[in-house]
């Protein structure tokens, strides 16, 4: 394969593990995706919830500082950042059902399918990026 353009003359080259490495947690919080669609659980309760995005998300804090001044940077960013910011407006729709006592999980469906094609389009875009050998844009 060929190496990325880089977009800086001082971008350091990442070693060929950490870009596996990244693949492998794109795979992760795919199975996660999947699991929800073909399971009982929603595709956002497994993705948050489920062994294998937790896995992930643990995965980049661990290897994050190895993809620092690497094209694979953004990745990481982008891929700790689709967790964090899905848990958040999944606690946001979770709260709303709460402070509404209930009444809220008649409309809590459609934030909740925004957020399940969030995670999706994430996912997608972020791992035929890397398959490029790019880094993600914001």
């Amino acid at each position: 394969m060929t190496e990325p353009m880089s977009h800086s003359p001082n971008a350091v080259v990442p070693p060929q593990s950490l870009v596996t490495w990244t693949q492998i947690i794109y795979l992760m919080h795919a199975f996660s995706i999947v699991s929800g669609i073909i399971g009982t659980a929603t595709v956002v309760g497994a993705f948050l919830t489920g062994w294998p995005s937790i896995i992930a998300v643990i995965m980049n804090y661990m290897k994050q500082s190895e993809a620092r001044g690497t094209w694979l940077e953004s990745h990481f960013r982008w891929q700790i950042r689709t967790f964090w910011f899905g848990l958040l407006w999944a606690s946001i729709c979770v709260v709303f059902v709460i402070v509404t006592l209930g009444i809220g999980l008649l409309i809590a469906w459609l934030p909740m399918g925004f957020i399940t094609l969030w995670f999706i389009y994430r996912v997608v875009r972020g791992w035929m990026v890397l398959s490029a050998r790019r880094p993600i844009a914001f």
